[in-house]
């Protein structure tokens, strides 16, 4: 997308936060749903969870970030720096600080792991994810649930995996989703024709 579409890849985070944040606002109200936990991870799909917390503040909501490993890369520091510029805040990275926030959180967004992800999960994310499923509260997940094999889907042997209510594929669906049988938004539709 990058190359090809021209977009740099602040645009395209923008983008996909927004939409992520307005799929979620769609399906739970600010009412009802004010308490958003906004759980990232340190590659791509953690800089769209920031962003979308961003947004989520904007549209009303009060957004916490979980970010129990922060990216490296320059352009998560300055999302990040954005959420500290609106109050955002964001948990210590120990997994207590997760279980203190879950029982006030009305729903979660969870930006963890992309389609690039392989592998085990490893921690801290093993626990992360473990207490976000067990939390019995509502998830909506960015792109691919987190866990997920990006072809295969839920069923991977040994890995802690979301099940969310709500999914929101980011330019397109990907193959591992097509068992998926919540709410399905698609978003981030940029692909140039």
């Amino acid at each position: 997308m990058s190359q090809a579409g021209a977009f740099s890849l602040d645009q395209l985070m923008e983008l996909a936060g927004l939409s992520c944040a307005q799929a979620l606002a769609k399906v739970y109200t600010r009412d009802a749903y004010r308490n958003v936990l906004v759980c990232c991870g340190p590659g791509n799909q953690g800089g769209d969870g920031l962003v979308a917390a961003r947004h989520l503040s904007m549209f009303g909501y009060q957004p916490v970030v979980c970010m129990p490993k922060f990216g490296s890369k320059d352009i998560y520091k300055r999302l990040h720096r954005q959420c500290d510029n609106m109050d955002i805040p964001t948990l210590p990275s120990d997994i207590s600080a997760l279980e203190t926030a879950l029982p006030t959180t009305h729903v979660i967004l969870d930006a963890i792991f992309g389609f690039s992800f392989q592998g085990p999960v490893r921690a801290p994310f093993d626990a992360v994810l473990d207490r976000i499923q067990r939390s019995g509260k509502p998830i909506v997940s960015v792109d691919i649930p987190s866990g997920w094999d990006v072809e295969k889907g839920p069923d991977v042997e040994g890995r802690t995996v979301i099940h969310p209510e709500v999914l929101v594929s980011l330019t397109a669906p990907k193959e591992g989703a097509r068992g998926f049988r919540g709410r399905h938004f698609l978003g981030g539709r940029f692909v140039p024709r």
